[in-house]
C-alpha cells in the first residue's frame, strides 16, 4: 500500500534521478512473471536506497529477502570499493531470477547469495555490518533484529521495510505478520541503543541508527 497520493508520488518520481537499465528490466520481468511483484521495492523505494547507501558508504551490508535483486543492486550502489552485500533469500524459486541479474550487473563481484532460512544464515555470518536491511517474512522481524544487534557496527544503521502494513498497524489485529511488525518497531523505539523513524514510504520503512 502506498500511503501518499498517486499524483505526488508521480511528481517526486518526475524529479528523482532515473535508474540504470538493468533494474528497469528487473521490474519489468518481476511484474511479468512473479506471482506477488508488488514485494519488488520499486523505483522510488529503491532510489531512497541508493542514496542511503551512497551517504553511509559502507564496507558490508545485510539483506534478508533478496526476491528478483532489485533492492540488492540499489543498495549496491553505495558499497565502498572492497565492500560486499550478504543476500539471504528462502524461496529457491527465485534464485535463478535473481542470479541472471546479478551476474549482468557491475556489483556481481561484491555479491554474495545465500538461499536458505535466514535464523539459520545470519549466526553463521562472521562479519560486522554497517547496513541491513530488513524486508523478510514479517512474523521473524524481530528474531531477525535479535540475531543482527550484535552485528551492527556502532554507527550502522538498520533499515526496515512493510513496518506500516497496509495500515494494519492501527487496527486491532492479530495475525502473525502485523505482531512481527509492531513487536519489531516497539522493540527499536524502546531500545536506548538506536534512534530511530519512521517514514511514510511506499509500505512504511523504519530507519534506525545505532549509537551504543
Amino acid at each position: 500500500m502506498d500511503f501518499i497520493d498517486k499524483e505526488i508520488q508521480e511528481y517526486c518520481n518526475s524529479l528523482t534521478t532515473k535508474t540504470e537499465d538493468i533494474l528497469e528490466e528487473i521490474e519489468r520481468e518481476t511484474y511479468l512473471t512473479t506471482i506477488q511483484p508488488r514485494m519488488i521495492s520499486g523505483f522510488f523505494q529503491g532510489r531512497f536506497l541508493s542514496l542511503i547507501s551512497q551517504m553511509i558508504k559502507p564496507k558490508n551490508i545485510l539483506e534478508i529477502g533478496t526476491f528478483t535483486g532489485y533492492g540488492t543492486l540499489c543498495l549496491c550502489e553505495g558499497l565502498r570499493k572492497e565492500g560486499e552485500i550478504d543476500t539471504i533469500e528462502k524461496n529457491e524459486e527465485l534464485q535463478s531470477f535473481f542470479s541472471k541479474y546479478f551476474k549482468k550487473s557491475k556489483h556481481k563481484n561484491k555479491i554474495k547469495s545465500h538461499l536458505g532460512c535466514a535464523t539459520k544464515i545470519i549466526p553463521a555470518l562472521n562479519k560486522k555490518f554497517d547496513l541491513v536491511f530488513i524486508d523478510a517474512d514479517k512474523k521473524n522481524y524481530d528474531k531477525y533484529f535479535e540475531l543482527i544487534d550484535g552485528k551492527i557496527n556502532i554507527g550502522g544503521y538498520i533499515i526496515s521495510d512493510n513496518m506500516l502494513w497496509s495500515g494494519k498497524v492501527l487496527k486491532t489485529i492479530s495475525d502473525k505478520d502485523t505482531k512481527g511488525i509492531k513487536k519489531l518497531s516497539n522493540t527499536i523505539n524502546k531500545s536506548t541503543n538506536y534512534q530511530n523513524i519512521l517514514l511514510p514510504i511506499r509500505d512504511g520503512l523504519m530507519i534506525a541508527k545505532k549509537i551504543k
